[in-house]
């Protein structure tokens, strides 16, 4: 953290960074990453985001930097176990790049004074066409598990049994909150803070061993 404002500081093209993620909110503990946000000026941009990975390194010695096709944010792990998030936003356009509480830790214009980062909540119409897909994805799927265990492709079946799993992890969420924008590729990130785990009891005789018949 203290490497990190003392970068800030000193980089003219940065005009506020802040601190996001569990340490903001309060709920950080010993396994939390640490989730951080800079604003740059406009006309800096461009050039800041081509070359981030350089400004990674005045904060310790990366061994992972990947940002997974994700817009302005990437993904890093230094050699002393730090683990965690950069956000990188404009100054003009902002706003997008976190959600929820945030602490500021330089503020060159004054520009976060008064700000909130508010939580996004999917599009209803969207949602229902999701949750409409994951039905109809689940019953088409299944045919392919039960075709598998007719051949005895056990590998083919425990891939698919995994798959059809996903699919009742994403409709839980949705329905216990339809708005849940964590539904998706990563169902069950976070679950255990999301609902009651115990509502997806009923999925927990699905986890079997890859097994002949017969040998069970």
């Amino acid at each position: 953290m203290d490497r990190f404002i003392a970068a800030c500081e000193l980089d003219n093209r940065i005009v506020a960074a802040f601190l996001g993620g569990s340490y903001a909110s309060g709920t950080a503990d010993r396994y939390s990453d640490l989730d951080l946000y800079i604003i740059i000026s406009d006309d800096a941009f461009d050039d800041f985001n081509a070359n981030r990975n350089d400004f990674l390194h005045l904060l310790g010695e990366p061994i992972f930097i990947e940002h997974f096709n994700i817009p302005n944010l990437v993904f890093y792990i230094f050699a002393d176990g730090t683990e965690g998030e950069l956000g990188i936003g404009s100054e003009c356009e902002y706003i997008n790049i976190h959600s929820g509480p945030y602490d500021v830790l330089v503020d060159k214009k004054d520009i976060l004074a008064g700000v909130e980062f508010s939580y996004a909540e999917p599009d209803f119409i969207e949602q229902a066409e999701e949750l409409r897909r994951l039905i109809y994805w689940f019953w088409h799927d299944l045919s392919h598990f039960i075709t598998a265990m007719q051949r005895d492709q056990l590998w083919w079946a425990q891939g698919q049994l995994e798959g059809l799993r996903r699919y009742c992890i994403n409709l839980a969420r949705m329905r216990n909150n339809f708005s849940d924008a964590d539904t998706g590729d990563e169902p069950y990130f976070k679950i255990d803070k999301t609902m009651q785990v115990e509502q997806l009891s009923a999925l927990k005789d699905t986890f079997c061993p890859i097994e002949e018949r017969g040998n069970a």
